[in-house]
């Protein structure tokens, strides 16, 4: 079978074996998890699997082709391993997993079952069922560009080219005061104008929360107090006076391109494109059917 090695495969071929299965979980932000069935701890790859843990799996579901691998992890929640404020919070989301059937006597015997990603995890009765999605998941996102006015590209990412560390484009400082993780206040933030950071990004730089962000639906003056209200909640506990990161928005307008940003060489949109109404026009013997320009 692929990626076995010889030694794996003479001692798979003994019949009474010493193999267990072992997890590695590794979350966006970089933290490791190691997890294992056997009833000692394993180490290998620079992260130990722990075996008081209480994780498994169901069988891997494997295939030929381009058909979608996905399998299942279930395991209980603790402060010590995962903990539900941790999935509650989205850190999981996306994270790398890794499993392997592994000779706990020579750990460096092993052979790689699966590599994926986490996909939806449900929680109930103090345990987690996480949804493990193999490495043909990413072969089912639509791919091209989209014939619209708007700009398709993301603000800053490389087809837009633009920087958004730039001067004038990011703000980084503690927050005054903090409501319900969504609505964030600053005495005095002055230097941008109203609506600057709408649609734009906020970013937790410290504390309990320190990683997490959210996009940004408003940007306004309330009594002379800035105000940025994001579209939901970041799910960790932000304290008064955290460190916040936030970044311009963009509406995806060309004139918000041209004006805003100065980027207008890598708008991404198609803004002549004709309305409705145009294609559906016809001529007529009292207007004008010059076929001039329509801007």
């Amino acid at each position: 079978m692929a990626g076995q090695s010889k030694e794996f495969l003479d001692h798979a071929a003994l019949g009474l074996t010493t193999l267990c299965r072992a997890w590695a979980i590794t979350r966006v932000d970089g933290t490791d998890y190691g997890f294992t069935d056997h009833d000692g701890n394993l180490e290998f790859d620079g992260i130990t699997f722990r075996a008081d843990t209480g994780l498994t799996a169901s069988a891997l579901a494997q295939s030929t082709g381009l058909s979608v691998d996905n399998t299942e992890a279930l395991g209980a929640l603790s402060d010590a391993a995962i903990r539900e404020d941790d999935i509650e919070a989205g850190r999981f989301d996306s994270a790398e997993v890794r499993a392997w059937l592994v000779n706990w006597v020579d750990p460096d015997v092993r052979w790689l079952q699966f590599r994926g990603t986490i996909g939806e995890i449900r929680r109930s009765g103090g345990a987690f069922h996480a949804e493990l999605r193999g490495l043909t998941e990413a072969l089912n996102r639509p791919l091209g560009r989209i014939y619209q006015k708007p700009c398709t590209a993301v603000l800053g990412d490389r087809a837009c080219g633009f920087d958004v560390s730039a001067p004038g484009y990011r703000f980084e400082g503690p927050v005054d005061r903090v409501r319900d993780g969504r609505v964030f206040e600053w005495d005095a933030l002055n230097g941008f104008e109203p609506n600057w950071f709408t649609r734009g990004r906020l970013d937790v730089l410290d504390g309990a929360a320190a990683g997490l962000w959210g996009m940004i639906k408003r940007d306004t003056f309330v009594d002379g107090v800035r105000q940025v209200e994001l579209w939901e909640p970041i799910r960790g506990l932000i304290a008064d006076g955290s460190a916040m990161r936030l970044t311009a928005g963009c509406d995806k307008r060309f004139d918000t391109c041209r004006l805003k940003f100065n980027n207008l060489l890598n708008f991404q949109g198609f803004p002549d494109l004709p309305s409705d109404d145009w294609v559906m026009a016809y001529p007529t013997s009292g207007g004008t059917n010059s076929g001039g320009s329509l801007r």
